[in-house]
């Protein structure tokens, strides 16, 4: 992974995320699929932090502390404890430090079809879905409008 695509994180930054990526989501060969810290799967994590950025260096500075600046020394166990322990709280920074890691590894084709699932945009074939209940929302259609128009009148006012 080149410099320019390091999306803001050092790469020492980068392999800590490796690391906690691999815990979180670790390989498993039975099932035949990678772990988060897998090279092609990192480097997904790693482009579509965006705005995220902050927050994925914040987390991984608490996880950092925690582990006394040694995580990629722990054993998995102790790894896997301690982000078990950092995402229990649900801080901000660890909940999308958990969603650009899950968004990334399930965007994998390899992870796609060991689920069974056709490595394809959902369009423009689209997935069959069984049809619900349509009459659950009728409790929703029938409710009068709540929105504020920029006046601030409510549509329940005019």
């Amino acid at each position: 992974m080149s410099n320019d695509s390091l999306a803001g994180l050092s790469a020492d930054e980068v392999r800590h995320l490796g690391d906690v990526a691999g815990a979180m989501v670790p390989a498993d060969g039975a099932w035949g699929v990678p772990g988060a810290d897998d090279a092609a799967i990192l480097s997904d994590i790693v482009q579509s932090l965006g705005h995220d950025v902050p927050l994925v260096r914040q987390a991984l500075g608490e996880i950092a502390a925690k582990a006394g600046g040694a995580f990629a020394t722990l054993d998995r166990d102790r790894r896997e404890k301690l982000i078990n322990e950092a995402y229990a709280g649900r801080s901000a920074a660890m909940v999308a430090l958990g969603r650009v890691v899950v968004a990334a590894y399930y965007r994998d084709d390899r992870v796609l079809m060991a689920l069974k699932f056709e490595p394809r945009p959902p369009f423009p074939e689209g997935y069959a879905l069984e049809q619900g209940d349509w009459s659950l929302l009728d409790a929703v259609r029938n409710r009068p409008p709540f929105w504020r128009d920029d006046r601030g009148t409510s549509a329940g006012e005019r």
